[in-house]
């Protein structure tokens, strides 16, 4: 149940940040599955990513990890259907307002 919910919250959370984000378009059912799309990716290729681009990230004190997370968003949405993102930019304000809403969730789930 409450891995349900926690994928749940995820597709609510890129709904909430595709209306935010222009140029981000997103249905309902695609954003279910780009929750599980984008939840794969950052549990098996991400840390495979961080590790090979430390250097880089030690040296912008961590803010290249903004940019991976960008760029595996513009993944996600080559290989879900009906989710759209038209760019790197786009990709990058959505990566980070994802961040801030799911932020948000987890304060409002924990006590």
């Amino acid at each position: 149940m409450k891995l349900f919910l926690h994928w749940l919250i995820a597709a609510v959370s890129i709904g909430i940040a595709a209306y935010i984000v222009p140029n981000v378009a997103v249905t309902p059912v695609s954003a279910l599955i780009a929750a599980v799309v984008l939840g794969a990716l950052n549990l098996f290729i991400r840390p495979i990513i961080l590790i090979l681009t430390l250097p880089i990230n030690v040296l912008t004190l961590g803010l290249f990890s903004l940019v991976i997370n960008a760029l595996l968003v513009m993944l996600a949405s080559y290989l879900v259907p009906g989710f759209f993102v038209a760019g790197f930019w786009p990709a990058f304000f959505f990566a980070l307002a994802l961040t801030i809403i799911n932020w948000v969730f987890h304060l409002w789930s924990h006590d």
